[in-house]
């Protein structure tokens, strides 16, 4: 099965033609989009998104990028959100969540401390109430790791990973899938290329991260690739590559893909296997 385990179907990129963006997913073969939230004010956008993509489903966090501005009172609206969704079988993790030691302003100590403490706490949502999570990790592997073994019932996936060979198995031991997308498709990408090649199927699943991290063939020569819109039709792209970065058959690798992403997603499993898939 084509899933997109991370996509920000939700954000303003999309506000133009988004039905036009989720028509192009479905004829590319994707039969589930999961839409993570980034932080309280976007919880009922993520939400209506899902309803209206195909397979979609949604997941409910405060995003790293976005913890300066949050703090208990967020938690607090947090958790009240997910006691309400919780009989909601399309809300499937906890998520955005994570840390981030790459943008500048995350990287100060008091910044640092603030966005750990609000990892730590959602962590412990996420062990209190069932769910996996969807691990923002950026420059920050060992520490993420770190705060993962203290929640060992707490499994998921790590997005767009990007760090060595062993701090991808050390992430698989916690019980969690790798993500892949975009930046593997470039050839200068031979870590996470050289990764892609290296790890078990079974442990890898596909995303776009739409509108970001835009696969190879969207991005002229001399285009920044920020300025790229990447879309979750994309992905079927994002399989083939893998196949032929690892010579088989595309439709092995959506399978095997889609087996981990629904082993380490189970109220994602739950859901399609009630409609049907």
């Amino acid at each position: 099965m084509l899933i997109d385990t991370h996509c920000h179907l939700d954000a303003p990129e999309f506000d133009r033609d988004r039905e036009q963006v989720m028509a192009r997913a479905r004829a590319a073969g994707v039969q589930s989009i999961v839409v993570p939230s980034v932080a309280v004010f976007d919880f009922q956008t993520a939400r209506e998104t899902a309803l209206a993509a195909p397979g979609g489903v949604y997941a409910l966090g405060i995003h790293p990028l976005f913890t300066p501005g949050a703090g208990v009172t967020d938690l607090q609206a947090l958790e009240r959100e997910i006691q309400l969704r919780l009989p909601d079988p399309r809300l499937v993790a906890l998520g955005e969540i994570g840390l981030d030691y790459f943008v500048p302003e995350l990287k100060t100590d008091e910044a640092s401390r603030h966005q750990e403490f609000l990892f730590d706490a959602q962590l412990g949502l996420a062990q209190r109430y069932g769910l996996p999570v969807l691990l923002h990790v950026r420059r920050s592997q060992d520490r993420v790791l770190k705060y993962l073994r203290q929640y060992p019932a707490v499994g998921g996936i790590a997005h767009a990973f990007n760090g060595s060979e062993q701090q991808a198995q050390m992430f698989v031991r916690q019980g969690y899938a790798l993500g892949f997308g975009g930046a593997m498709t470039f050839g200068r990408a031979k870590q996470i290329r050289r990764l892609a090649q290296a790890l078990s199927l079974a442990d890898m699943v596909l995303e776009t991260d739409a509108p970001d991290l835009a696969p190879s063939w969207l991005v002229e020569p001399g285009t920044a690739l920020a300025s790229v819109r990447n879309e979750p039709a994309q992905v079927y792209g994002v399989a083939d590559s893998l196949a032929q970065l690892r010579g088989l058959n595309v439709a092995d690798v959506i399978a095997q893909t889609g087996a981990a992403a629904r082993r380490v997603l189970p109220r994602l499993d739950a859901f399609l296997s009630s409609q049907g898939q």
